[in-house]
């Protein structure tokens, strides 16, 4: 088996990669993790006694390459383990929580945890970040729990440890497990000022049409590129309903036009939705006016929250954005959306979102 450091160079010679001095701090560090998981024999062996660290914390900037990392991290070990969105997995634990609670469980978190310690030896988990005071009541003592009974977890987020869930509702009750963190896991910041993902976007169109093979094909291909083939499963829930992502890569969501506007959502699942993710991808728009009136409505709020959370929008539609609505009522409202459909194909777009050079 080749250890991380070849797999990363085999990468880079292939041209997938750019070589990239914070990158390797970083693997350096995770290597030490893998192999210890890898050879070890005993699980006494995992650890130094001496040493409290039972993981690893990477936090930098979007784009930076933590989840790519991350992921090759993952691929490399020899024991159990579960790579996961944070947010996904907290949905995970908070449904097995409900279930644990019908059965009359005493302590359900202790049932709950114990069934995460059983199954995996590493938890891998993307992007951490804590927004639900129900997440920030109950994930210090999960993470306690999990580290005691062996788990070993590798995490990423944009933060470090003492932004998570900054500004938040009874915070000082969530200040444990900041401490938690910074005590046994090692803190890693990955120091790189290159966003990778933006830099595949850079010069590259973000608006596809008409619709036909060729349109499909340049998304699929930019969807190829962005995700690495890869989808996870993920899903949120707002005001008690389930939005389920059909495909999500790394902060990289994709929906057909439909999935997202011709069901009955409104403002708060887009700025779910929009919050999630760094990249969204909208496929199949159609020509809009008084025949989908509801969808199209629907769309302009997208538009605008995607606008003003100043995130990549990739589309395919039927027609340019001047001739996207045809008739009805919502014409002059839509001349809005125009705008700023437009405005985020524009070089002054991309240099806002520090895709121009």
């Amino acid at each position: 088996m080749k250890n991380l450091t070849d797999l990363y160079e085999k990468m880079i010679s292939e041209g997938s990669l750019q070589d990239d001095p914070g990158q390797r701090v970083i693997l350096e560090e995770l290597e030490k993790v893998d192999y210890a998981i890898s050879r070890s024999k005993a699980k006494s062996l995992f650890f130094k006694k001496t040493d409290n660290l039972k993981g690893v914390y990477i936090w930098g900037g979007v784009g930076c390459g933590k989840s790519m990392l991350m992921d090759l991290f993952v691929k490399n070990l020899l024991v159990s383990n579960r790579r996961v969105h944070f947010h996904a997995f907290m949905q995970e634990i908070h449904a097995s929580l409900h279930k644990a609670r019908g059965l009359g469980k005493k302590d359900p978190l202790v049932v709950v945890a114990n069934k995460v310690i059983k199954n995996f030896k590493v938890l891998a988990l993307d992007e951490m970040q804590i927004k639900d005071i129900t997440d920030a009541m109950i994930v210090g003592r999960l993470f306690t729990m999990l580290l005691d009974g062996g788990v070993t977890i590798i995490t990423t987020s944009n933060r470090i440890p003492s932004d998570l869930y900054k500004d938040g509702l009874n915070r000082q009750l969530f200040l444990p497990f900041i401490d938690l963190i910074e005590k046994q896991l090692n803190i890693l910041n990955l120091a790189t000022t290159i966003d990778y993902r933006k830099n595949k976007l850079r010069g590259a169109p973000v608006y596809f049409s008409p619709l036909n093979k060729r349109t499909k094909n340049n998304l699929d291909n930019l969807w190829l590129d962005l995700s690495d083939n890869e989808s996870q499963d993920f899903h949120l829930t707002v005001n008690k309903r389930k939005i389920k992502f059909p495909y999500y890569s790394n902060g990289v969501g994709r929906f057909t036009f439909f999935e997202l506007c011709g069901e009955n959502r409104g403002p708060a699942d887009f700025l779910a939705i929009v919050d999630n993710v760094r990249v969204l991808i909208v496929e199949n728009i159609p020509q809009l006016g008084k025949s989908n009136f509801n969808e199209a409505k629907r769309f302009i709020t997208l538009i605008d929250t995607v606008y003003e959370a100043g995130i990549v929008f990739i589309c395919s539609a039927a027609a340019q954005p001047e001739h996207l609505y045809l008739d009805g009522e919502g014409i002059f409202e839509f001349e809005r959306t125009v705008s700023r459909l437009n405005e985020m194909q524009s070089e002054s777009w991309g240099k806002r979102l520090n895709l121009s050079e």
